[in-house]
């Protein structure tokens, strides 16, 4: 299988956050203002400044996540500062979800999540997805797990 992207609304989504995030990192220069030790640009200032930083954050995130399905196992390769590349082995893979959150159904999107064995967290999600490619990846991963146990049973 080729190297997939994910869907381009996901930047939409991680734009929102980071917009929430600025809007949230500004608060204590606006608290500031309305008591008098900031002048009025500077919460504006701060805003605009955090949610730039997020906004190119977030289409640096979409350029860098990507994944990939080969006979052995599935490939992840995502991060800005810390790049991240993963590999969950076939035979490891529990379970498969497709998940949609309400940001998620707002812009038409979904995540699939692959539990693996192994320690408590040990899951990866992808996000981005469209609900049709969430729910073939879904079915894809589960029939290769099962294939891939098969081979490993003794």
């Amino acid at each position: 299988m080729t190297t997939q992207s994910l869907h381009p609304r996901i930047r939409l989504v991680w734009i929102l956050r980071a917009a929430l995030v600025a809007a949230v990192l500004s608060a204590p220069f606006a608290g500031a203002f309305y008591l008098g030790r900031l002048p009025r640009w500077a919460p504006v200032a701060a805003g605009a400044a955090f949610f730039a930083l997020g906004a190119v954050h977030a289409v640096l995130k979409y350029r860098r996540w990507s994944y990939e399905i080969r006979e052995d196992a599935l490939y992840l390769d995502r991060g800005v500062v810390t790049q991240v590349r993963t590999t969950v082995p076939l035979v490891r893979i529990q379970h498969v979800d497709s998940r949609r959150g309400p940001v998620e159904r707002g812009v038409g999107l979904a995540s699939c999540v692959v539990y693996t064995a192994g320690s408590r967290g040990a899951d990866v999600r992808i996000p981005g997805l469209t609900p049709e490619g969430a729910s073939d990846l879904r079915e894809e991963l589960k029939r290769l797990a099962i294939r891939a146990d098969g081979e490993d049973a003794v």
